[in-house]
This record gives C-alpha cells, structure tokens and sequence, in this order.
C-alpha cells in the first residue's frame, strides 16, 4: 500500500500495522501483490497486501528490535541478559536459519561456542 495506504489510515491497516513491522514485513497496495505477498480483507474487499520477509532478514530484524528493546548493542549485554537473548532467539526459530548461530555469535559479540554452550545449557534445564 506504498503511501496511499498509509495515509489512508484504514482501521485494518492501523490496527495490523504494529504486527506486519515486528516480523520485518512491508505492506503494498493490494493491486501491486506478487509472488507470495498475502492480500488481506476487510468486509470482502482487499485492503493490503502483507509481504514477507526472507528468513535471513527476519534475522536481522529480530536482531535489531532486540537491541531496540535492550536499549543497548547486544555486545554490551551482560552474560546472563545475552542468554535470554538467545532463549528467546532459540524460540522464534533464529538457529533454522542458516549461518544463524554465526550471526548471533557476531551480534552478541561472542564465538558460536559460546551460542552453543547457551543453547545447551538451556536445553539441559528442559530435559
């Protein structure tokens, strides 16, 4: 929905706004849809069309809302807030994505071992 959605302020389009901006999506107008771009309705009539982003960048994505929400760069948390981090990365599927632990290691400011350790640790808890 380039700008004329935007400025359109639909309540669907307000209201999914939030959603469609935490997982890295963008909206279009319904008629420049293509590929997998989802078109959503409203009383039978399509208001937006939702397009997702690519696995890698969602990554990226999750990344830097996290870092927004910490306030800080990652690789300044301390050890215990970097492996919430990683819980919380582990459990939006951020380690399905390839080369996720070496983008999280490069983001948290340490090695894949480290990420790894967390994970096992973290799993060790569950079993």
């Amino acid at each position: 929905m380039g700008q004329d959605a935007h400025a359109s302020g639909h309540p669907f389009v307000v209201a999914i706004k939030p959603l469609v901006d935490a997982m890295g999506g963008a909206m279009v107008a319904p008629d420049q849809a293509q590929g997998d771009d989802v078109v959503l309705a409203w009383e039978g009539e399509d208001v937006v069309a939702v397009r997702l982003p690519h696995l890698s960048d969602s990554l990226d994505h999750i990344l830097a809302e996290l870092e927004r929400r910490h306030g800080v760069p990652l690789a300044e948390l301390d050890r215990k807030t970097k492996q919430s981090v990683v819980r919380i990365l582990e459990t939006r599927g951020a380690f399905s994505v390839r080369h996720g632990v070496e983008t999280v290691a490069g983001a948290l400011g340490v090695s894949r071992f480290t990420v790894y350790n967390y994970l096992n640790r973290e799993n060790g808890r569950s079993s």
